[in-house]
């Protein structure tokens, strides 16, 4: 690979793809027997913040007999050279073809990065269909939040893990070097893998459909596959193992930060929120090994912030007490600690201050609603009074920035609920100025996403608004919340409904993938690539209709594309929650108030983390 030393100089960002850094792993492919490529589809940069991947290569990589590199998607620079002089996507710690590894394992984090899977197995010289792979082929594998809805990319995949990725890693790369050892055809190997609970092979699965094209039902196509996949989970995260030596970026990256998990999954029930129900059950780890971890962390890293991660951070049992022993042991040696966006219903300004002992920066709420009957129908639970209290009390204490996240499109939206979130703005704008914050120097930065409609979510039934409509509730915002000190930023419509195209779809859309790719797109997920007209001209050279995956509405008894992906939470729950956010009938937290019987303890037999009592939903 010395060529690839002399082309790195010519893009624009070499240390993407140079490899070597600090606490990288490179092993002797001689002496392991199975070698795994993690494929982040997208640039270096987002990868690299990924807390998966740095579990996954730790995980892999302690094993005597496997070993596991990384690849992430090129930016167009070098993917122009590498196709310009046959250069074949490779791993960054050997850098050796991906044609060479046993496994290719994607994450899928986001609908919009799919194109970038096909195209990396393109540059990989690797067949895009999983029936056009023959022996000696790596084995395609891919998991993630998009892996529950794995239809679109079923033609392309040749193994999904369902749920969380250490909890099987171990089972699957057992089974795989054993069937290696045997020479097993690959036939034989797809189907002993899908005998591994969490595993799902979409070749051995027949998909049937009505005759007005509507997808009607999957079946497995041998005896012994399972009908359903039940998502696997890591029951006890304190005794998970967690990265000791996480890779050190060589450039800058998105999350430029020690990640330390504090808990895994949330119970607030936001009704759109599909991560709130794939990653139930609540699970905590306990400070002390919290503390052991950041310890050690520090010191294999060099970093100078502390992130503590989780769905809901602020809803972590101990999270005063962790944050202040954590600054106490760390602050000397100029270290911070930062959480992700804070609940104004928990919001402690004594919390707030502690983290912001070494360095302060903006304060981030994620209302999600301009208005309580929105927020009711959501589920949000947030008051607009303790909203307008905690920013009020952020600003009297001297922060000078708060960023407020929302979403518009959702489902029984009003224009009276986008007045509510202009009313908001406002309102926070103006306590700012109370407290004495210049004009100059105040920021209210309001976010709005549009409502993208999620398998698994008491809103899967529910259509997305119409692209047009989604367009003029950004405009209808957009000239309402021109004011100095307030800053409106918004998604791009267009993105978020190929997203709820791709979020609910069936099988068929591989061809509309599959010729998005032909006709240019890639890095869809960034402004300046994303091409709405093209993937327009995919679905009809496809034969096929976004509005009809994006805006339908489905009625409870409809199969859906994903209904073989079980949660564990049950269809059940989700029709009483559907039902409750039409009616504006809030759900409590499990584990402040009853349990409200999504069914996950019981099914994935998992100790649960509430206080509550019996359930009291009913139907």
């Amino acid at each position: 690979m010395d060529f690839l030393d002399r082309i790195l100089p010519l893009v624009k960002k070499p240390a993407r793809y140079a490899g070597g850094e600090w606490n990288a792993v490179r092993k002797d492919w001689e002496t392991v027997e199975y070698r795994v490529a993690f494929a982040f589809p997208d640039v270096y940069e987002v990868g690299m913040s990924h807390l998966g991947l740095q579990i996954l290569y730790d995980i892999v990589n302690r094993r005597s007999d496997t070993l596991m590199e990384r690849v992430f998607a090129p930016w167009t620079d070098m993917e122009e050279i590498m196709r310009e002089h046959g250069i074949p996507l490779f791993a960054l710690e050997s850098r050796r073809p991906l044609l060479d590894f046993d496994m290719v394992a994607f994450t899928l984090q986001y609908e919009m990065s799919f194109s970038n899977v096909l195209n990396m197995l393109d540059l990989a010289g690797i067949p895009r269909e999983s029936a056009r792979r023959t022996e000696g082929f790596p084995l395609i594998v891919a998991g993630g939040p998009c892996a529950y809805n794995p239809e679109p990319l079923a033609d392309f995949i040749d193994v999904f893990v369902i749920g969380e990725g250490e909890e099987v890693i171990g089972e699957l790369l057992d089974v795989l070097i054993q069937l290696k050892r045997r020479n097993v055809s690959r036939q034989e190997l797809l189907i002993e893998s899908a005998r591994l609970p969490g595993i799902y092979v979409p070749s051995l699965y027949r998909v049937f459909y009505r005759e007005d094209g509507r997808f009607s039902g999957i079946v497995p196509s041998l005896e012994g596959v399972p009908e359903r996949i039940t998502k696997r989970v890591v029951k006890d995260l304190d005794s998970a193992l967690f990265p000791e030596r996480p890779i050190v970026p060589s450039t800058e990256v998105v999350h430029d930060r020690i990640m330390l998990e504090v808990c895994r999954g949330c119970t607030r029930g936001c009704r759109f929120c599909q991560a709130g129900i794939i990653f139930r059950p609540v699970r905590e780890r306990k400070p002390e090994t919290l503390l052991k971890q950041a310890a050690g962390l520090v010191q294999s890293t060099g970093y100078e912030e502390i992130s503590l991660t989780s769905l809901s951070t602020s809803d972590y049992s101990q999270v005063r007490e962790l944050v202040k022993s954590l600054l106490d042991k760390h602050a000397c040696q100029g270290l911070g600690v930062s959480l992700p966006s804070l609940r104004a219903d928990n919001f402690s300004l004594e919390l707030a201050k502690e983290v912001q002992r070494v360095r302060r920066s903006s304060l981030t709420f994620a209302p999600e609603a301009g208005t309580q009957r929105l927020r009711d129908v959501i589920n949000k639970g947030v008051k607009e009074e303790d909203l307008l209290e905690a920013t009020g009390a952020a600003f009297r204490e001297g922060w000078k920035a708060v960023k407020l996240y929302f979403m518009i499109g959702l489902p029984t939206e009003r224009d009276e609920d986008l007045d509510g979130i202009v009313r908001l703005a406002r309102a926070v704008l103006t306590l700012g100025l109370k407290a004495g914050v210049s004009r100059g120097r105040l920021r209210v930065t309001i976010s709005a996403s549009s409502f993208v409609p999620k398998a698994h979510t008491p809103f899967q039934w529910e259509p997305q608004a119409h692209l047009a409509e989604l367009q003029r509730k950004q405009d209808y915002l957009s000239g309402r919340l021109r004011e100095r000190g307030i800053i409106f930023n918004y998604h791009d419509a267009g993105l978020s409904f190929l997203e709820a195209a791709f979020a609910r779809g069936d099988r068929r859309l591989g061809a509309v993938l599959a010729r998005a790719v032909d006709l240019g797109c890639r890095f869809d997920g960034w402004s300046e690539h994303f091409k709405l007209d093209r993937w327009l001209e995919a679905f009809r050279l496809s034969g096929l209709d976004p509005e009809d995956y994006a805006n339908h509405r489905y009625a409870y008894d409809d199969s859906l594309p994903w209904d073989h992906i079980e949660t564990g939470v049950s269809r059940q729950y989700l029709v009483l929650e559907h039902q409750r956010a039409l009616t504006g009938r809030v759900t409590g937290d499990c584990r402040t108030e009853s349990c409200p019987g999504c069914g996950v303890c019981g099914t994935l037999e998992v100790e649960p983390v509430f206080a509550g009592g019996d359930w009291d939903g009913g139907l």
